[in-house]
């Protein structure tokens, strides 16, 4: 009364779990890319996100020191060309 497993059970066994080791890494290549692609989906985002407040910043800068310009000229009062 041995316990040992015959070749042919050892083959069996070892098949079945090769299917199941490629099973789940194929889930897991699949979890891989829907997770990069969330990833990529939030760079684009924040890299979005961060043109617009650089074009927000710009913008508000041009208008100061266009601003500032006008109103320079306006302060000299009389020390302009009589």
């Amino acid at each position: 009364m041995t316990d040992a497993k015959t070749t042919r059970e050892l083959v069996y066994e070892t098949n079945r779990d090769v299917k199941w080791i490629c099973r789940t890494l194929q889930r897991m290549e699949a979890q891989d890319e829907e997770f990069e692609s969330r990833i990529r989906a939030l760079e684009g985002w924040r890299a979005e996100k961060a043109g617009e407040e650089r074009r927000v910043s710009t913008g508000s800068a041009g208008a100061g020191g266009g601003g500032g310009g006008i109103g320079g000229g306006f302060g000299r009062g009389g020390e302009g060309p009589a």
